[in-house]
């Protein structure tokens, strides 16, 4: 599916436990039970070593109100990569997902940009882009082997698709200028990228917002996946299909700030409907643009999920 061609069903997928494991386990017994129950066919597992290890000196100072700047990055030391004990948890959702139900399983890993907004604090690394170019290459090229190093042990132990996390949208455009992007974001995803597909694995990008004018890069990185592609934001659906399908597969089509979990749905119905007819011979991975939220009642989630599941195998069976 994520290498082209048209499907026997739309694979189904959602972001649902982080905020709503309460009433799933009230409506199903356990998440993984509503899971099940839908027969989703990929898994996003987290879990691994994270790359900063933050000492007390560190945290004094956050509560004192200091700032971290970008040559000081280079002393705050990072987790080995290559601790086996660490990759433990991953293994066993390994086996729950992959091997006991055959899943496709993609895993979070940290992003160059995102990676780096709680030690400095999201505001301050913007004006950082500016104020501190030169040092900024050091602590993205240091950021980039570790999540480099971090991919290769992923694949090492059986997951099939590297998951990168590092928002670069707002609303109506990026967070900051393309040629930032291409200067300072683009040469650090590289390494790791170059890295996954050279081992053959499959890479997906997560990035929120309008990401619109580095779409040309995201290719020339050689992503094969792009979530959530935010229609709230601008980024088009029928842009996508008409411009980029063949270049990469979209993961979402079910917004999770506009569409569902408000109560209506009508418009739910029509937008899951619209979505999954358009890409009923490929390029769509169903799955929500992001963690549903917890003012969704499980009556709504079953009802979108419902409409889903058989969607995914009529239209394509159409």
């Amino acid at each position: 599916m994520i290498k082209g061609g048209k499907p026997d069903r739309i694979p189904l997928y959602g972001w649902v436990k982080a905020n709503l494991t309460d009433k799933l386990v009230a409506g199903f017994g356990t998440p993984e039970r509503f899971e099940d129950h839908y027969e989703f066919d990929l898994a996003h597992l987290f879990g691994g070593p994270y790359p900063h290890i933050v000492n007390d000196d560190y945290w004094k100072r956050k509560k004192a109100g200091e700032e971290i700047e970008p040559p000081e990055m280079m002393d705050l030391p990072l987790c080995d990569p290559d601790a086996t004990e660490l990759y433990e948890p991953l293994k066993e959702q390994l086996r729950h997902h992959k091997e006991q139900r055959g899943r496709f399983v993609y895993v979070q890993t940290p992003g160059i940009f995102e990676a780096l907004n709680g030690t400095f604090g999201i505001e301050n690394h913007l004006a950082y882009l500016l104020m501190f170019e030169e040092e900024l290459h050091a602590v993205y090229r240091r950021q980039a082997e570790w999540n480099r190093r971090f991919a290769m042990n992923c694949l090492d132990i059986g997951i099939d698709m590297i998951h990168v996390s590092d928002d670069w949208g707002a609303q109506q455009s990026l967070m900051f200028s393309p040629e930032i992007w291409w200067r300072l974001i683009h040469p650090y995803h590289k390494i790791t990228c170059d890295a996954v597909k050279q081992r053959g694995g499959f890479l997906s990008l997560h990035s929120d917002g309008n990401i619109n004018a580095v779409l040309d890069g995201i290719v020339d990185l050689g992503f094969d996946v792009v979530h959530p592609w935010q229609e709230s934001a601008g980024m088009s659906m029928l842009d996508f299909k008409e411009k980029w399908r063949g270049k990469f597969t979209v993961m979402g089509g079910l917004d999770v700030q506009t569409t569902i979990g408000f109560g209506n749905y009508d418009l739910l119905k029509s937008e899951i409907e619209r979505v999954m007819r358009m890409f009923a011979d490929g390029g769509l991975l169903f799955c929500t643009t992001h963690f549903v939220q917890d003012h969704c009642s499980l009556d709504e989630l079953k009802f979108a999920f419902d409409l889903a599941y058989r969607l995914a195998r009529e239209v394509c069976a159409g």
